[in-house]
């Protein structure tokens, strides 16, 4: 085993920060969990120089919803621009930033443009760096049939789909951050590549809801036009090992 390392984790209550906090702590590294419950906030700068010092890396999985591009693109440029000052202040040596598979296609939607704020405030900091752009997460299916549904039927895009177990996206992250800074993104997605369609039917058949899907070429993807190769990693990609049927069984 190599050197036991500190990593602080920025949103290491939520989905994929209290997964990556476990898997640290299962390996003996020393897990900080960053979040406003506890008094560090990135947004405001708080409690940053304390959580950071003699850290090794910087896992950032915060988050937040908003509909008003103004409003995320500003949460998530102001936090990545207040950690990468911190971080080289306390000289920590990799931010490891969370994103999404081909953000800049999808720029049209507020909470896609607030990813892209995100990535170019990490870029143009100066801090050494690694963007892991994901897919979208298994997780996410019940809101997407939820979205999607019209009355009795649900009708999705037409475009191809490969979703990742939040999981998986947590190991991946710890695995970066553990390792060298790329300076650069990579792409990470779920084991399938499949219709955005079959993987909804899927999850429907298993929640016993029988009603129809089809497809459709004029629908979006929450307000941005897609194509076929829209939400799947175009070249090389970390892939998940956890299938989307194991899942959905587990």
């Amino acid at each position: 085993m190599g050197r036991l390392k500190k990593i602080v984790v920025i949103g290491g209550t939520g989905l994929i920060g209290s997964k990556a906090v476990k898997l640290l702590r299962e390996a003996g590294h020393e897990a900080i969990v960053a979040s406003s419950r506890n008094g560090i906030n990135a947004y405001t700068g708080q409690g940053l120089p304390e959580a950071l010092s003699n850290a090794d890396a910087v896992i950032d999985v915060s988050n937040m919803m908003s509909f008003d591009k103004d409003v995320i693109t500003d949460f998530f440029a102001i936090s990545s621009r207040n950690l990468t000052t911190v971080e080289q202040s306390a000289g920590v040596p990799h931010h490891v930033a969370l994103s999404i598979v081909n953000a800049d296609s999808l720029a049209t939607n507020p909470y896609m443009a607030g990813k892209l704020a995100q990535e170019a405030a990490v870029v143009a900091s100066g801090q050494a760096y690694t963007i892991v752009r994901a897919t979208q997460f298994h997780e996410f299916m019940e809101t997407l049939a939820s979205v999607y549904s019209a009355g009795d039927t649900v009708k999705v895009p037409d475009i191809d789909f490969q979703p990742i177990a939040a999981a998986d996206v947590a190991a991946a992250l710890v695995e970066v951050a553990l390792g060298q800074p790329k300076n650069g993104t990579v792409d990470l997605a779920g084991p399938e590549r499949e219709s955005f369609e079959s993987f909804i039917r899927a999850y429907l058949d298993a929640e016993g809801d029988a009603r129809p899907t089809s497809a459709d070429a004029t629908v979006d993807y929450f307000g941005a036009p897609v194509v076929t190769s829209t939400l799947v990693p175009a070249g090389d990609y970390i892939k998940g090992r956890i299938r989307f049927g194991d899942w959905l069984r587990s």
